[in-house]
């Protein structure tokens, strides 16, 4: 890492201690607008200056925590990919160009990306590709027995099987894992040569808009809190109706529930209007 990107790194909170008020706290920092972005990513362009640097970084790092989020299931800790995603960030920011007419999150996320898959393969995929006795053992001995590159014939498979002393079924799943390969990259993640561009990170995919997305999440998770916090305000009929009608997997009628309550369905019907109505006007308000 540079002098400057070392610098940088002071500006970035560590994710230890409570990963949930980490998260909290990056999701509470704005969102810059697109001619501040722009700004502040000249200031740095043309004078160095690292508190606009601080600025675009503070303002990004929920981006790294909602990619990083799709890198969970390799069971490694959380608070590390968000780190490593996090160094990624700051190799982007030092690279930006605003000039280009892309949004810094667009360029950023391929950075952020390719640092978690470095970090993701030096930590999980050489444990993981092989877990059993047999795979251990093929892991170690299938390349040897390869007579070719590409994939082994059914007559290859049989033969490396009885040599090793393992099923047909395990060589052709350990060759299907140790075939598989992550994305690429046109540059290291590691590459630090400032004149090292490559297209692809000016490259916007409109189909996926990352800023959207994350914003998007954001306003879900807000409105089932919202809703969560406007149906304790009813009554326990009316909680129990909607629960029934409209949340449980098993939607219940109202003639079943005209029955629980002994009345009829049009009351429960009324019932279930007037709660909905309420918790219209709690979620507008």
């Amino acid at each position: 890492m540079t002098s400057q990107t070392q610098s940088m790194s002071l500006m970035v909170p560590q994710s230890s201690g409570s990963l949930e008020a980490y998260i909290q706290s990056a999701h509470n920092i704005s969102m810059l607008e697109p001619q501040e972005e722009y700004e502040l990513a000249k200031r740095l362009q043309e004078t160095g200056d690292l508190q606009a640097a601080k600025q675009l970084i503070m303002s990004h790092l929920r981006f790294v925590i909602h990619v990083a989020k799709g890198y969970s299931g390799y069971g490694l800790p959380q608070a590390d990919l968000i780190q490593e995603g996090n160094i990624g960030l700051m190799k982007a920011v030092k690279r930006f160009d605003p000039d280009v007419g892309v949004r810094l999150v667009s360029f950023a996320v391929h950075w952020i990306k390719a640092e978690i898959h470095e970090y993701v393969l030096k930590n999980w995929r050489i444990v993981k590709v092989a877990t059993t006795k047999a795979q251990r053992k093929l892991f170690f001995n299938l390349r040897k027995a390869k007579k070719r590159l590409g994939w082994f014939s059914d007559e290859e498979v049989t033969m490396v099987a009885e040599n090793l002393g393992v099923s047909k079924a395990d060589v052709t799943e350990m060759e299907s894992r140790m075939a598989a390969q992550d994305p690429a990259f046109d540059l290291a993640s590691d590459n630090d040569d400032e004149q090292d561009y490559s297209p692809v990170h000016y490259l916007e995919d409109h189909s996926s808009d990352l800023a959207s997305q994350v914003e998007n999440d954001n306003l879900e998770a807000d409105n089932q809190t919202r809703l969560l916090a406007a149906i304790k305000t009813l009554d326990e009929r009316s909680q129990h109706i909607l629960q029934a009608r409209w949340l449980d997997d098993q939607k219940t009628t109202l003639q079943e529930l005209a029955a629980t309550y002994q009345v009829s369905a049009e009351r429960i019907r009324q019932l279930e209007k007037n709660a909905m109505n309420k918790l219209k006007a709690r979620m507008e308000m």
